[in-house]
């Protein structure tokens, strides 16, 4: 099932999920893990201006994804970044591809524009998730971070949520974030996955 983070609930969960990408792998640049804490305060700043979702399975979570502004300033303000974690157990079960389907049709139904992914190299599994939904290589900053005893490439990568947008013409202001469609409009999703 997918659903809409909840701070309390899921901020322990997350952080555990995160925890490996910082400590033993090169997926984050973080050094040192986020705690629970951290890590709810995290999905209300996400989840105010764009979304942090959930996936669960067997009553736990599995993984998250998430969006958050690209950058900062006012002309940014259609384009956001996304990441997705996942439990090592669910690798290669569809829960990223399920997470990833949710958050780009939040961020459509928004009115974004772009969307783009930071993916510290190695990581195929990462690269080859990302080109699945059609996002395309826009280019690498070499170097950019030292983990793990090794200078670290990242490979950008960006989705067009609306190709055939005009080019030249304003684009309506987005809106605010959107909800998972569910039963009765609650903000859960039944598990699709087969």
């Amino acid at each position: 099932m997918l659903r809409h983070a909840d701070p309390g609930r899921d901020g322990a969960a997350c952080a555990a999920i995160y925890r490996p990408y910082v400590e033993d792998g090169v997926a984050s640049f973080e050094l040192t893990a986020p705690d629970a804490g951290t890590m709810a305060a995290r999905i209300r700043t996400c989840a105010a201006s764009h979304a942090f979702l959930v996936a669960e399975r067997g009553g736990g979570v599995v993984g998250f994804a998430y969006a958050a502004a690209h950058r900062e300033r006012a002309a940014y303000r259609w384009s956001c970044d996304v990441s997705v974690y996942l439990d090592a157990a669910v690798h290669r079960q569809g829960v990223g591809r399920e997470l990833y389907t949710g958050l780009l049709s939040l961020l459509r139904r928004q009115g974004l524009y772009r969307v783009h992914a930071g993916i510290a190299l190695p990581n195929a599994a990462s690269v080859g998730l990302h080109e699945a939904f059609g996002f395309r290589a826009v280019g690498t900053y070499a170097g950019v971070g030292y983990k793990h005893g090794a200078w670290r490439d990242v490979l950008w990568l960006q989705l067009d949520l609306r190709p055939d947008a005009p080019r030249t013409a304003a684009p309506a202001e987005p809106l605010g974030p959107q909800r998972l469609p569910g039963p009765s409009g609650n903000s859960e999703v039944a598990d699709t996955s087969p």
